[in-house]
């Protein structure tokens, strides 16, 4: 496919993120299910330039303007999206382009090629010195915005501020957490190479797999006989931390299409009960679709307004009880590097209260001497430790506990204070996970 086309596929995928808001990964597999024609190499540009263009949007922003000049703001206007893809390829990923005639057949407007020219002739753009103020710098370099680089460096210092941010523009691995229920990992990696797929066993998770170069693994025969999923090596994790009991009563509250339901069904040996709920019909259809193709019968799946509404027939019910809080998902930008420009300061105070909510709506559903644990995949103290808190001072029933396998079958530098399970790219290469686990006063049946 020429490039300009390519161009073009591509400035739709980022006009798709920027109108939607919803993550990138999601909207790109669905831009390729309805674009079926496009060959594996056009979709490997497509992607990988769509993801390294939102991953430095701000930089790029920086270098068209100041090779636009007094035209930049109408240019950009115009097609900005074009202009930064071009800008990125040649000032970020150092891609050689021939000239105007090859990224801008279809452009007709005199003045955006006009445009593109200036980009072109900016690659030897010299770059004025950076600021000295931290956020700045490291917002420029990174292409962060300054408010939740500030964040970060209130709450990790400047050195670990810019380590966290420069694994977050970094692509996230390919990682396969193996069905028990149906396999093992030594026989799921035989068959795996046998489709030509090498695998090497994940550093944490015992039942994870990293594919190291990345590609479509759905279309696998292993794939369709439930012999594994695609989950973060962070998000298999959580489930070990909980250590479900095969015959316990597991409440999964915000399930979503249900990768953490499945684990806890492969660690409870199908047998227990798991409800898994969520307030999404599109996603609980998801999770019937893999709960099937994966075998798990233990499951019962819920559709609820609020985590609340089951207090009626749950109340003092379940074992465990996880919270997979809905939150900014700040740590996941390896795989979603839009969401740093969908993601606002009112996004994440909303969000913290919807937190509270569900937590606090939790408790009941607990029972004496069951535990609830609280997880969300984002980096702000406001959606974790704050959350927690509140929670532990408003429900004294409740006290936090070191999670028991942790200790015995990971690295225990993911501790903080014995108590909270923090995971970051920059130090675990897993997506940015927080976790913490509290127990009722009482005694299980």
């Amino acid at each position: 496919m020429k490039l300009s086309s390519l161009l073009g596929h591509t400035r739709e995928v980022l006009q798709l993120v920027r109108d939607s808001g919803k993550p990138a990964d999601t909207l790109i597999d669905s831009f390729f299910r309805s674009h079926k024609y496009l060959g594996s190499h056009d979709r490997r540009f497509i992607a990988e330039t769509a993801y390294g263009t939102l991953r430095h949007l701000r930089k790029c922003e920086m270098v068209a303007l100041r090779a636009l000049g007094a035209q930049a703001d109408g240019m950009l206007a115009e097609d900005g999206f074009l202009l930064l893809i071009v800008t990125y390829l040649l000032i970020i990923d150092r891609r050689t382009l021939l000239g105007v005639e090859d990224v801008g057949d279809g452009v007709k407007s005199g003045k955006l090629r006009q445009g593109l020219a200036s980009i072109l002739a900016a690659i030897p753009l010299v770059v004025e010195p950076e600021p000295n103020d931290p956020a700045e710098r490291i917002g420029l370099r990174y292409s962060f915005p300054d408010w939740m680089v500030h964040r970060f460096l209130d709450q990790y210092g400047e050195s670990e501020t810019e380590k966290l941010c420069e694994s977050l523009n970094e692509q996230a691995p390919l990682t396969l957490r193996v069905n028990t229920l149906k396999t093992t990992v030594e026989e799921c990696q035989r068959a795996l190479k046998a489709e030509g797929i090498e695998t090497q066993p994940t550093r944490l998770s015992p039942f994870g797999l990293l594919v190291p170069k990345r590609l479509n693994v759905f279309g696998l025969q292993t794939f369709r006989n439930g012999w594994f999923e695609v989950q973060d090596e962070g998000s298999q994790l959580l489930p070990f931390l909980l250590d479900p009991k095969p015959t316990a009563k597991v409440l999964d509250a915000c399930a979503g299409a249900g990768g953490k339901t499945l684990e806890l069904a492969a660690l409870m040996k199908n047998r227990g009960e798991i409800v898994a709920t969520d307030v999404h019909s599109t996603r609980l259809e998801e999770l019937r679709r893999r709960t099937r193709r994966a075998g798990v019968s233990n499951v019962r799946i819920r559709q609820v307004e609020d985590v609340a509404d089951l207090n009626d027939g749950f109340r003092d019910h379940f074992d465990v009880v996880l919270i997979d809080a809905p939150c900014s998902g700040l740590g996941t930008l390896r795989r979603n590097p839009g969401m740093k420009w969908v993601v606002t300061e009112e996004t994440v105070s909303e969000v913290s209260q919807k937190q509270a909510h569900i937590l606090d709506s939790s408790s009941s559903l607990v029972k004496p001497g069951g535990i609830v644990a609280y997880a969300t995949c984002t980096l702000f103290r406001e959606e974790n430790e704050v959350i927690v808190e509140n929670f532990l001072t408003a429900h004294p029933e409740f006290a936090l506990e070191s999670p028991p396998l942790v200790a015995s079958k990971f690295d225990l530098s993911v501790f903080i204070a014995g108590t909270y399970v923090k995971f970051y790219p920059h130090r675990d290469g897993t997506d940015g996970f927080f976790i913490a686990v509290a127990r009722k006063r009482g005694t299980l049946d």
